[in-house]
């Protein structure tokens, strides 16, 4: 009797927690899985960051700030997206127009605006989010699959953001942010014909880019890439090291805090771009395939929670920030093990950095409201 009275506590608990966090607009399941990638997170830079916890507290105020943004946004119509996104479209291509006019400078790069001199922030990072909700919103009012004057306005709408960027200079955003709005064109029915064509197009100017637009540090990160044994203590030795850390972990890893390369500091960048890398040698590969695990876990039910939505809209906007955040993973991994160039960005949610990490509760905070605010 008293074994049957507390389990019919814990459920009536059980369907209260529900209850609320579905007036809240938030989905169990995928703020347990982030809740579970941000705790392993901060174990995981504990150790990359040389046992700092100043830093580990400052990504616990990021992952609270981005929480957040994150249930803010959960609340929000979807329709108030479709609504603000030419506004919000038009107000971030200024303010990218700024940034290469009166924009704050850092390391060789242009890319922040400074606020009244108090704090800076990247535009770049806000069209992340506003590139995709743009197209999605052109498109929702059109015929489906798209027809080529469709996709010449979509184009532009894509690469003048991606241009701006990339006059930055910031290549690794740029093309980052041209695959989340071209996601959404090919979510959009986007016949394998154009796809075709698209890969050959890129073929073809793809020597033009190279001898007429890139900048020479981004030639030497393809060249590294191909070759980095070529320049082992100059611009290989980032990936180079890499490889090693990764290797070195073997099936099992060497245990937390306990990696030679991480730990004597033979990795650079380790608490950012390289992080994957310090996991790697301390967990081995069990560990990353647990990791890979939980991040495409968080993948499919974002997927899963896009399909449902009640409009075009709000069906191709979360779609592609779900695929983005993907791209991300698929990315950062990537260039960390060798089998794409180096672009610097970061492994979503691992990664020391604020700004990508609000960016990403925010992408979180729509795909939420997608899902929360569905036909039922």
């Amino acid at each position: 009797m008293a074994g049957d009275f507390i389990r019919q506590l814990d459920d009536g608990s059980m369907q209260r927690g529900r209850s609320i966090l579905q007036k809240l607009h938030i989905d169990l399941t995928m703020l347990s899985l982030l809740l579970i990638l941000c705790a392993g997170g901060l174990f995981i830079l504990y150790s990359a960051s040389g046992q700092n916890m100043g830093m580990v507290y400052r990504q616990m105020v990021y992952f609270g700030l981005g929480f957040f943004i994150m249930f803010v946004i959960a609340q929000i119509d979807p329709r108030w997206f479709q609504m603000a996104a030419p506004w919000m479209y038009v107000v971030g291509i200024t303010a990218l127009l700024l940034v290469l006019l009166i924009g704050v400078g850092a390391k060789g790069a242009q890319r922040w605006l400074s606020v009244f001199g108090m704090f800076r922030f990247q535009p770049s990072e806000i069209m992340k989010l506003v590139t995709p909700m743009m197209v999605a919103w052109y498109l929702s009012s059109r015929l489906l699959p798209p027809r080529v004057k469709v996709i010449a306005v979509v184009l532009g709408l894509v690469f003048l953001p991606a241009l701006l960027i990339f006059k930055q200079p910031d290549l690794g955003t740029a093309l980052l942010i041209a695959a989340a709005g071209l996601l959404v064109l090919l979510f959009a029915g986007l016949s394998s014909r154009w796809i075709a064509l698209a890969i050959v197009t890129i073929l073809a100017v793809a020597p033009v880019m190279w001898y007429g637009v890139m900048h020479d540090y981004q030639k030497q990160r393809v060249l590294t890439f191909l070759n980095p044994e070529s320049d082992p203590l100059g611009s290989g030795w980032n990936i180079i090291q890499s490889k090693t850390a990764i290797g070195s972990g073997g099936l099992e890893g060497k245990g937390w805090m306990q990696g030679t390369q991480s730990q004597l500091e033979f990795l650079p960048e380790r608490h950012t771009d390289f992080i994957i890398a310090v996991y790697a040698e301390e967990q081995g590969l069990i560990g990353v395939l647990i990791l890979l695990a939980l991040y495409m876990c968080i993948v499919m039910r974002g997927i899963y929670m896009a399909s449902r939505g009640r409009d075009t809209f709000a069906r191709l906007f979360a779609g592609a920030l779900i695929v983005t955040f993907f791209i991300y993973v698929f990315v950062n991994i990537g260039m960390v093990s060798g089998i794409l160039p180096v672009v610097g960005v970061p492994l979503p949610l691992i990664s020391y950095g604020g700004t990508s990490i609000v960016t990403l509760m925010a992408a979180f905070g729509v795909i939420m409201s997608v899902y929360m605010h569905r036909r039922i």
